[in-house]
């Protein structure tokens, strides 16, 4: 739990939900499932994009990092996590794919000077 308290730290608020199984609305599968949840407040969330067009939210998710890693390794884990239970999400995919664009393009493009290359030191995961 601790661990999860510190990966989680930047959401400002904790709730206790009751999680239902599709097709069964009236019996609970789980009670108290713990949620974090983010909020637009600039206090208690300061990282927070908010509603953002796709493109926007890769380039966050793409360079962003907390104190447990980075986000984009997250998300790949998500995505690979929910394939191998055959629950693909659509959207969920096509986030992914944006930011390993995101990833591409940055590792492509960085130059300085007269056009000399610079070494990324960024950990690229790509799910095959």
């Amino acid at each position: 739990m601790q661990y999860l308290e510190r990966r989680e730290c930047e959401y400002d608020q904790k709730i206790s939900i009751d999680f239902y199984k599709e097709g069964d609305p009236l019996k609970p599968a789980v009670m108290g499932v713990l949620v974090f949840v983010s909020t637009p407040d600039p206090i208690g969330n300061k990282y927070y994009l908010g509603p953002a067009p796709l493109q926007n939210m890769a380039r966050q998710i793409a360079t962003a990092n907390g104190s447990t890693g980075y986000n984009r390794d997250y998300l790949f884990s998500m995505e690979k996590a929910l394939a191998s239970i055959s629950h693909e999400d659509d959207s969920i995919i096509e986030l992914a794919n944006k930011v390993r664009k995101v990833l591409n393009r940055t590792k492509e493009t960085k130059i300085t000077g007269a056009n000399a290359s610079l070494k990324s030191h960024a950990h690229y995961v790509f799910l095959l």
